[in-house]
């Protein structure tokens, strides 16, 4: 065992370690909030679920509204500029067709500035027009290209409108899109209206007339729509998210209080109640939690009151029955020492009194160790032990029924030393019990003994190569008086006690013990005890069935081995082999 200087050091630079490691930042993980919010809170549930289908509805509701909102002006703004469009084309028309008594270009050209002049005089503001000749190969036309604004040039309306205009000679057209002029709006595409037709001027070909309509007020105008209609959809959620948190609240809230109330009494606060205020149905459900409050606690109570009883009648007849047990031991001995001078029918008898005795003796002394580990006043006598000697000083004890059976016991270890801190008497307890229930139910056949450590544990796992448990049978083999079959009887005395009293020695100690079998192959029992009292318990070296970890017997004759190859391969050896042992 290390000594305090040592383990000190170690510690030391454990601590060292730690400090010059750099420690990882925990960051917060919104969605995994969210998410055990979501769990664990039933309000933040209903609200946020209340929110969702709200928001759905607004978003569909508000898009519906600017959709209808955003037609009807538009259809309204479009026919409002058909009708001034068609009204002012009508009188161009009129103007060029009165040009054609004009014999003259310059009368000619004279006419066309009055007709494109009446369209700057009527009409909308932001309405502007351009003069284009829709053949642009034609060298005929003596008129130019005109235009009611510098920005607004034949570039700026589309190639594919000016050729329905072309090719539908007298139609009205119209067309909504977003034209980008250099000089308006820092080029900047804007919404707009365009309407054209074609017109028909005295020794030129046909031209295209194109009016624009600037539509970036009314797209003000439905923004404007939509910012209000959001906000106001935004108001609205919170004001209905504020009412359905009011409201689930005052539902919850009862079932709230009710579960951290039964988890108080599940902690073992068995006087907690529900406040219960009304007569509504949260209020009906505290009352009924208060009542089975009330019925668990008085059934608890009770049955804290008969275990307390039942612990001490135990405990008083243990006590009680000792000082006439001993009065009898005597007289069985005496009797016993002097069965040579009976018959053979007395002398039988005696001893079978004789064995009983100490079977009664022993079932007492068990008994009593029951009440102290009922009564939570068993305490544990550390010290400083090498494992393989109390091992040792066991195996001595149990040779004479190894003998009597003729089974064959092999410890497998590479340790000759293992120091661990341990309550000697209870270890030797431990495995004492742990042997004889080994022999009790081998059947004479092999029983082996795995010892491994670690950094932290020693394990050890007796195996048995007998009857056998079932999974059922090994989740119960630990309690009290319980036997697997009934009708099987003893024959190494034995109280029923012992395997419920090793549980309790080694969950003492820290440890750990478990239980596995197969029907007709055997059984093994594994004890995991930490190297260091009250240090913390790892993985256990030996495996459930028995097999030593690969870790543990990385250099071991037995690593790799199955249970069955590794009897076959173990040697006999005598006391002193460290390695593995044959008794």
């Amino acid at each position: 065992m290390p000594t305090p200087d040592a383990t000190s050091g170690a510690s030391d630079s454990r601590d060292l370690d730690a400090k010059s490691k750099p420690r990882k930042k925990r960051t917060l993980n919104p969605f995994r909030a969210i998410h055990r919010l979501w769990v664990h809170s039933l309000q933040f549930r209903s609200v946020t679920s209340a929110g969702i289908m709200m928001l759905i509805a607004f978003i569909a509701v508000g898009t519906s509204l600017s959709n209808q909102i955003a037609t009807s002006l538009f259809e309204n703004k479009k026919n409002q500029a058909l009708e001034e469009s068609i009204k002012g084309f009508d009188n161009v028309q009129s103007v060029f067709d009165g040009s054609s008594e004009a014999r003259t270009d310059s009368e000619i050209r004279r006419n066309v500035t009055r007709a494109l002049t009446l369209l700057d005089a009527s009409g909308d503001t932001q309405r502007r027009w351009v003069l284009v000749p829709l053949d642009q190969q034609s060298k005929k036309g003596f008129i130019p290209e005109q235009s009611g604004d510098n920005a607004l040039d034949a570039a700026t309306i589309p190639e594919d409108f000016k050729s329905t205009v072309r090719d539908s000679p007298g139609g009205v057209f119209w067309e909504k899109k977003d034209l980008s002029e250099p000089e308006k709006s820092n080029g900047e595409p804007y919404p707009a209206l365009i309407i054209g037709t074609s017109v028909s001027i005295p020794q030129n070909p046909d031209y295209g007339l194109f009016v624009v309509y600037d539509l970036s007020e009314s797209s003000s105008t439905i923004t404007y729509i939509n910012v209000v209609l959001g906000t106001g959809f935004t108001v609205l959620l919170i004001l209905v998210l504020s009412i359905v948190w009011f409201v689930t609240r005052l539902a919850v809230r009862p079932i709230t209080l009710t579960a951290i109330t039964a988890e108080k009494l599940a902690a073992g606060d068995l006087n907690r109640r529900v406040s219960v205020r009304g007569k509504h149905q949260a209020a009906r459900l505290g009352i009924s939690f208060n009542k089975m409050a009330d019925s668990l606690q008085d059934q608890i109570t009770q049955l804290e009151r008969l275990s307390t009883l039942q612990q001490r009648f135990v405990s008083d007849v243990s006590h009680e029955l000792r000082t006439p047990l001993s009065t009898v031991r005597l007289s069985s001995e005496l009797l016993y020492d002097s069965r040579d001078t009976l018959n053979p029918v007395q002398s039988r008898s005696v001893e079978l009194m004789h064995n009983q005795v100490d079977r009664f003796q022993a079932l007492l002394s068990d008994l009593l160790e029951i009440s102290r580990f009922d009564a939570g006043s068993a305490v544990l006598n550390i010290d400083a032990e090498d494992f393989m000697s109390v091992l040792n000083d066991v195996l001595v004890e149990v040779i004479p029924h190894l003998e009597r059976t003729g089974t064959r016991l092999i410890v497998h270890s590479e340790q000759a030393h293992i120091d661990i801190d341990i309550d000697r008497v209870r270890i030797e307890r431990v495995l004492r019990n742990l042997l004889f229930n080994a022999i009790e139910h081998g059947e004479s056949k092999p029983v082996d003994i795995y010892i491994a450590t670690n950094a932290t544990n020693l394990g050890v796992a007796v195996r048995d190569h007998g009857i056998g448990l079932s999974e059922e049978e090994a989740a119960q083999v630990f309690n009290r008086f319980w036997r697997a079959d009934t009708s099987r009887k003893r024959t190494l005395g034995g109280t029923g006690l012992g395997l419920s009293i090793t549980a309790e020695d080694v969950r003492l100690h820290g440890g750990r013990i478990e239980a596995w079998g197969m029907k007709g192959k055997g059984a093994c029992f594994t004890m995991n005890l930490p190297l260091v009292h009250g240090g913390e318990l790892g993985p256990s070296p030996v495996l459930i069935t028995g097999e030593p970890e690969p870790e543990a017997y990385a250099h071991s004759a037995l690593a790799g081995d199955t249970l069955s190859t590794s009897l076959r391969k173990t040697r006999h050896a005598t006391q002193d082999d460290a390695s593995e042992g044959q008794v």
